[in-house]
């Protein structure tokens, strides 16, 4: 295990800043995602922090050690690709071995830790297989016991679910995580899938524009985003825009137009006055034929719902414009389009954030 420190690092292309004063720190044995939109900045970070691309200003440190101007070999990190760049002209056991032959290891140490690599991997009856005689979860597990039969002390993952199937990327997910946590290995994943961050990480860093927006466990960044950018690009979010107003007690209170009011909790820092926007998940609306006055409450009209098996999805038109609620299949029958609701939710459920808000 190691620790991992990305201190102020710079990536410039044609002038540009793509990673830009990042700093980030990954503890012994964590599992941390760097998620963001294409182009954000987050696979070149770990281009970076691998050595395949050269910075042009901070610093990255292993263990306290500075490896900034090392070449790739030297770092002792494992790489999986997102196509996982295995060779189809060696067996499975050739494809493993390649790192530790290239590092001129012992050929009794080399079929030893191949055994152990495939062992972990669940793969043991595969050594003597070619790649198209393996299912695309099976070369996954390979190119993941490549990365770690070498030993690294970090291991870097560049979207190796992107590939597979929804069905089993959601199996190897679990997959994935159980082999790093076996290993205990410093990992940092990079993906664009909100899915695929909130499942597996310990800590999730959101980028954008080179930048982290914000750094925290999922739930935290999930219930507590930092700025609309961050709501937004994790999950789905509803957003109303109005005037803030400080209130008694714990919740500040959002005006809207047409004398409508709902409460929320304020962000961290902000002041309970001025235009500002609400955010609320949709999956914390309940509907309901009757208003409840202990919780926020909008009357609205079902404009569409779409029955999706686990979920029922809503778009209803309010009196604050249009909401998307999710609900749980518990077998009640799906609300038509037509139907009169109240829509109701905690105010602890409510962010308050002053507006305009800049990503």
């Amino acid at each position: 295990m190691a620790k991992l420190e990305l201190d102020r690092i710079v990536k410039k292309f044609d002038n540009t800043p793509v990673v830009n004063q990042l700093t980030l720190t990954i503890n012994d044995g964590e599992f941390v995602s760097l998620l963001g939109p294409s182009g954000c900045g987050k696979t070149t970070t770990l281009n970076l922090i691998a050595g395949f691309l050269k910075l042009d200003g901070g610093e990255i440190r292993i263990d306290g050690h500075d490896i900034t101007n090392l070449p790739p070999y030297r770092r002792n990190t494992g790489m999986v690709f997102q196509s996982y760049a295995l060779f189809p002209h060696m067996t499975v056991a050739e494809n493993i071995a390649f790192g530790l032959k290239m590092r001129k290891t012992a050929p009794a140490e080399i079929a030893n830790r191949v055994k152990k690599a495939l062992d972990l991997v669940k793969l043991p009856h595969t050594a003597d297989r070619y790649l198209r005689q393996l299912s695309g979860g099976q070369q996954q597990r390979i190119a993941i016991a490549r990365a770690l039969v070498i030993e690294p002390k970090i291991l870097l993952l560049d979207e190796p679910l992107s590939n597979l199937d929804a069905k089993l990327r959601e199996e190897m997910r679990i997959e994935l995580r159980e082999i790093q946590q076996r290993v205990g290995i410093t990992t940092v994943f990079v993906t664009h899938d909100q899915a695929e961050a909130l499942a597996m990480s310990d800590r999730m860093a959101v980028m954008h524009d080179g930048v982290i927006m914000q750094e925290g466990t999922p739930a935290a960044i999930y219930d507590q985003p930092a700025n609309e950018f961050v709501a937004d690009f994790i999950g789905k979010i509803n957003l109303v825009e109005g005037v803030l107003q400080d209130a008694p007690g714990p919740y500040s209170t959002l005006i809207l137009a047409g004398g409508v009011s709902f409460r929320g909790i304020l962000r961290s820092g902000a002041t309970p006055a001025g235009p500002g926007k609400a955010l609320i998940r949709p999956e914390k609306i309940h509907l309901s034929a009757d208003a409840d006055p202990s919780r926020n409450c909008l009357r609205g009209r079902i404009e569409h719902s779409a029955f999706l098996g686990m979920q029922i999805h809503y778009i209803a038109n309010t009196e604050a414009g249009r909401f998307t609620i999710i609900g749980q299949n518990m077998g009640s029958p799906v609300h038509p389009p037509g139907t009169e609701i109240s829509l109701s939710w905690e105010f602890a459920s409510t962010l308050l954030l002053p507006a305009p808000v800049q990503p």
